[in-house]
């Protein structure tokens, strides 16, 4: 056995091994001469079995918090397509119904792809609380896991418009969560990164749909197809754009950069090139009011 082919080999195919195993460069540089050849697997094994295992555990629940997403937003939009009838006015509008109806479409796809691959990795896909179908037989549907409303906070079953600031706000905050997370889904740059870009680029997209028809509906904030500042569409959901209007990218003071016309960037077009992540934690304290 030679050690250091199997390291070299390693290194090739992970460049990022040494930093996956917490500085222990010297430790696996050093096998050859303090530790028995015997004892090499089991030693290095144990090595990479924390290493790694650590970080598939990561993936996994970071693609948990995905999937936790899309059963939430999943639910919202199934349930306000339901409201109304025939003898009742239908919440959505008819002339707005098919765009909501391929979001929903496609919160679906989104969550059943999110739990085919936290199978295939040996995981268990995230359940919502109270729930009472078969999701393995593709039903995701949990009206008992899920309050809309905020126990009668938000009235947006009979009001259209505020139906339509609260799902502007989830969409925005679900991008904001998404990029939180995209240092853990880099732990698989060939599936999973990809995937997930392609996942949160489409919430981005159902985000600018909603934002235009708030828009065509004459919305007071007159909101652009993306975020502007850290302004939300009503000041009770202030929270949810919070860190918004940062204007620092990377060290970089955005607003003192020349922008197209010569002139310096506004603090607003700063604020509009990006979109600002959010932790896990403040994900979950913001939705917290809606779960049952």
């Amino acid at each position: 056995m030679n050690i250091k082919n199997i390291l070299q080999e390693i290194e090739q195919t992970d460049p990022e091994v040494y930093e996956k195993l917490s500085g222990r460069r010297h430790i696996l540089k050093s096998f050859g001469s303090k530790v028995a050849v015997a004892a090499l697997p089991l030693a290095i094994g144990s090595l990479f079995k924390k290493a790694y295992g650590k970080t598939t555990d990561t993936l996994i629940s970071s693609l948990n918090f995905a999937l936790e997403l899309e059963y939430f937003e999943y639910n919202f939009y199934h349930t306000a397509l339901a409201v109304g009838s025939n003898t009742t006015a239908m919440l959505i509008p008819t002339t707005d119904r098919p765009g909501f109806q391929m979001i929903e479409e496609q919160e679906l796809a989104h969550l059943t792809f999110l739990r085919n691959m936290i199978n295939t990795m040996g995981g268990v896909p995230f359940t919502p609380k109270h729930y009472s179908g078969n999701a393995v037989t593709g039903n995701p549907y949990s009206p008992a896991s899920y309050d809309f409303t905020a126990h009668a906070t938000y009235d947006i079953y009979d009001n259209y418009a505020n139906f339509l600031s609260l799902a502007q706000t989830f969409e925005d905050t679900k991008v904001r969560a998404m990029q939180g997370q995209m240092s853990n889904f880099m732990a698989n740059t060939n599936d999973v990164l990809t995937n997930m870009f392609q996942i949160n680029s489409v919430e981005a997209r159902h985000a600018s749909f909603i934002r235009l028809v708030r828009r065509t509906a004459g919305a007071i904030d007159y909101p652009k197809p993306w975020v502007t500042n850290n302004v939300p569409p009503e000041i009770r959901m202030q929270a949810n754009y919070l860190g918004e209007d940062n204007l620092v990218q990377q060290g970089v003071q955005i607003n003192a950069l020349t922008g197209s016309t010569g002139g310096v960037l506004s603090n607003t077009a700063a604020t509009e090139a990006f979109d600002e992540s959010l932790p896990r934690t403040t994900v979950e304290s913001l939705i917290a009011p809606f779960l049952l």
